[in-house]
Parts: structure tokens; C-alpha cells; sequence
């Protein structure tokens, strides 16, 4: 069969296994984009409320991405990851302006798993320590090293059913639902957290701790923020006990949180930002790590492992002219309508009973749902049986087939709003009122 654009494909008998694969669910065939719509095989049309996977900031048809994609491979396609190349030194350097603080050093990756599993193996040669702390629920990627790190259950006992890595250490979130800190105010919440990561550092041994690694503002686990006032006492914290300060910003980082990176938000700045997914608007795979210079000293000494495609100049590319559109207007525009997106989802809670609450900050949203008559919530895959029926779920259903697509959180009970920053405020009231349909398709 000649394939074209327009060669119609079907999934069943195809040779191809999905990701996070349900034999079960009913699989979608995604083969347009256009700004921040998507088109199955049927050319029915999709509100893209998830940015595909957190990922597609800038939509999916950005022609300066792809025009500079394409540029870069009629010049030359691959450069070895042992190399230097012009786009890829351009990247790094524009990485480092726009890093906060001293961040001034580069290493490149593949993916955000890989770029994670790389900022923790630089951290353990800095400071002699094998030990990451990582909070419980916490999602940094489902390779072995990555899974190892990851909080969520279900994708850490996944991967280590039949084999594990050793040096994670879990502790409590600030925050989220049943939270474990009973506080009497935020300040209060944020001291409490914080002094129980400092515990944790201390019976673990401090000199056996060599980073903590945390997600500015939580990704699929629910997009709970922390309270203020606990990143700059675990910035302190850190420093008292000489931990390296590791933020995973793969989902955070490139205007996601209203600023090019979250933790601009919370006003600190780690030791180590590690990026995926937005640096090119997903439209080529790039991940690395961005770091103080002392710690790039550690690489910079040099290395004897690599990536073949780390870095890989097409990336690279796409990664420069992402940057530059975060510059050029979308960054502003999430500053300017997350409060309108904020502001809608708090009124589709006020008449919804079944929402519980909504939490986030800029384009990153999560949608809590409960059981209005018992507080909890209707499913928890991470402890409840494959036999009980999950609304949640059918929720996120209805509203594909109304047009929108939103994401399931990590766990279950909770919807993830992730939009592309390139939407307009009435997109967002159409996907606002797509979901209280929804709703009252479902609990009605």
C-alpha cells in the first residue's frame, strides 16, 4: 500500500503496542494537529486539553518549529552526541539565559526519565552519596533508575516487579488529598513539611544523602502546589545539611506555570533543574539537565557514558524556536488567562457536588472528584480492585466524545487540565462547559 497523508490506516491487526496499554480501552488514531485541536482518523475534531501528553506547549501545527526543524536537517541531521554542533551549543547557551540563578551548565538527554536518572547520577560523583529523597506520589519516569525515584506505586511496582535499584528514599508531600500534616495555616503546613524532610535527612544520615529531587508544582500526581514558605525552607534545609536541590520541571518548566521554569514561581533556585517534553514543544525528543557550575564541574571532568541521540540536532533546533515562541507572546498569554482558567474551573466546582476541589497554578490543573455523601473517593486504583466501576473515568470519556480530551491523574479519582499555551479564552470556555456536560452525563 503507498502511504500519503491521507492513507487511513487502522488500528486493528496493527503491528504497534501502545504505552500505558489497556487492551481494553478503546484506541485512538491521532493523525492531525492544528493549533490546539488534534483530528482522528475520522476527522473528528478534539479540543486538546492535555497537550497531548503535558508536552505540546505551543500547539501542533508551530511552523517556526517546524521550519527550523527542517532546517537543521537539510544542513546536516545528526551530529554524535560526542560532539559539538552549532545548534546544540545555541541551545545550551539559550538553556542557560533563560535558567534561574548560576544555572549555567548543560547536559543533554533523550527523555525526561533519562534526564532525571542523569541529574541523580551527576549528583551522586558531586557529593559522594548515594542516597535521593523523592516524595510519595511523586512521578520522575518509568525507567529502572527513574521508577526507582517515582513515587506513584503503581509505575514503581511495575517496573521493579522482577528487579529494583537501590538509594531512593520517599518522603511526605506539603500537601494533596489526605494530607498527612495537620496544620493550622499554610505557614504553619510549610514548616511542618519541611521539618519532616529535615528528619528524614537526619536519620538517614546527611552525608548519605545526595539530593533531594522534587516537582515544583506536582505533574500527573494531581498538580497540588506546595505551601509558600517550603521551598525556600527546604532550599535552606539543603543547604544546612549539603543536599543538592534537584527540580523536575519536565512537565513545570517552559511556561507550563506561567514562568519559563516553575521553580520561578516559588522564587528558588535549585542546584538542578531537569527539562523534557516542553524544550521543543515535544515536537522532536530532548531532555537534559540544566546546573550550578560546581556541579557541572562534575561532568565537565569528564564522562565515559553517553546517549547516541542525546542532544540530536534536529531536537536542538526545535528546541531553540520552542524557547523563542515561549518568548515571543505565549508565556504572557498564560499569565494573562490563567486566571481565567482558574476562575471557570473553581465555577464548575461550585455546582458540580462530585468535584471536591480544583487545584494548580497556570496552565496545570487538576480536578479532585468524590463521593459527595462519603468524602472519599469513588475509586483509588492504587488500592481499590479492578471490579469497582470508576466515574472518573467514564467523565473523561464523555468529554472525548463531546471533542475535549483531558488527562487521568495518577491517582485515578482526579482529571488533569493541561492545555497548550497557545489557547484563547473562549477555547477555554468551551472546554470548561464540554466537562460539566460531561458530568452531568455521568452523575445526572
Amino acid at each position: 500500500m503507498e502511504y500519503n497523508s491521507k492513507t487511513k490506516i487502522s488500528v486493528s491487526g496493527s503491528a504497534h503496542i501502545p504505552h500505558w496499554h489497556n487492551p481494553d480501552s478503546d484506541r485512538s488514531v491521532i493523525n492531525e494537529g492544528e493549533g490546539p485541536y488534534v483530528f482522528d482518523e475520522n476527522g473528528k475534531t478534539y479540543l486538546d486539553f492535555v497537550s497531548s501528553l503535558y508536552c505540546v506547549n505551543a500547539g501542533h501545527d508551530n511552523t517556526r518549529i517546524i521550519d527550523a526543524v527542517t532546517e537543521q536537517l537539510q544542513r546536516i541531521p545528526y551530529v554524535s552526541s560526542g560532539k559539538d554542533n552549532d545548534t546544540r551549543t545555541a541551545l545550551s547557551n539559550k538553556l542557560a539565559d533563560v535558567a534561574p540563578g548560576d544555572l549555567s551548565d548543560v547536559v543533554f538527554s533523550v527523555s525526561g526519565s533519562e534526564a532525571n536518572e542523569l541529574a541523580v547520577q551527576i549528583a551522586r560523583e558531586k557529593q559522594d552519596a548515594s542516597k535521593v529523597l523523592t516524595r510519595w506520589c511523586s512521578y520522575h519516569g518509568s525507567t529502572y533508575g527513574a521508577g526507582a525515584l517515582t513515587g506513584d506505586p503503581d509505575t514503581r511496582n511495575a517496573v521493579e516487579t522482577h528487579a529494583a535499584t537501590t538509594g531512593s528514599v520517599r518522603f511526605l508531600p506539603p500537601k494533596g488529598d489526605n494530607a498527612p500534616f495537620d496544620a493550622d495555616s499554610p505557614a504553619d503546613l510549610a514548616k511542618k513539611a519541611a521539618d519532616h524532610v529535615e528528619f528524614v535527612i537526619r536519620n538517614e544520615g546527611p552525608d548519605s544523602v545526595a539530593a533531594l529531587l522534587i516537582e515544583p508544582v506536582a505533574g500527573s500526581s494531581g498538580a497540588y502546589t506546595a505551601p509558600p514558605g517550603y521551598f525556600e525552607r527546604l532550599r535552606e534545609i539543603c543547604d544546612d545539611y549539603d543536599v543538592l536541590l534537584i527540580a523536575d520541571e519536565v512537565i513545570t518548566g517552559f511556561g507550563r506555570c506561567g514562568k519559563m521554569f516553575g521553580m520561578q514561581t516559588e522564587d528558588v533556585t535549585p542546584d538542578m533543574i531537569t527539562f523534557a517534553k516542553g524544550v521543543t514543544s515535544s515536537y522532536a525528543p530532548l531532555g537534559g539537565v540544566i546546573m550550578r557550575p560546581e556541579v557541572g564541574e562534575t561532568a565537565r571532568s569528564g564522562t565515559s557514558i553517553g546517549q547516541t541521540f542525546a542532544g540530536h540536532p534536529a531536537a536542538c533546533a526545535a528546541g531553540l524556536a520552542a524557547i523563542e515562541e515561549y518568548q515571543d507572546g505565549l508565556i504572557e498569554n498564560v499569565q494573562e488567562l490563567a486566571p481565567v482558567l482558574e476562575a471557570q474551573l473553581e465555577e464548575l466546582a461550585s455546582h458540580r457536588e462530585e468535584i471536591s476541589k480544583v487545584r494548580g497554578r497556570g496552565f496545570h490543573w487538576s480536578i479532585v472528584v468524590e463521593n459527595p455523601e462519603t468524602g472519599e473517593p469513588y475509586k483509588n486504583s492504587w488500592v481499590d480492585g479492578e471490579d469497582i466501576e470508576n466515574p472518573v473515568d467514564d467523565v473523561a470519556e464523555a468529554a472525548k466524545d463531546r471533542g475535549l480530551l483531558v488527562g487521568m491523574g495518577r491517582p485515578d479519582y482526579q482529571l488533569i487540565v493541561c492545555p497548550p499555551l497557545c489557547i484563547d479564552e473562549a477555547q477555554i470556555h468551551d472546554a470548561v462547559e464540554t466537562l460539566d456536560s460531561a458530568f452531568s452525563a455521568v452523575f445526572d
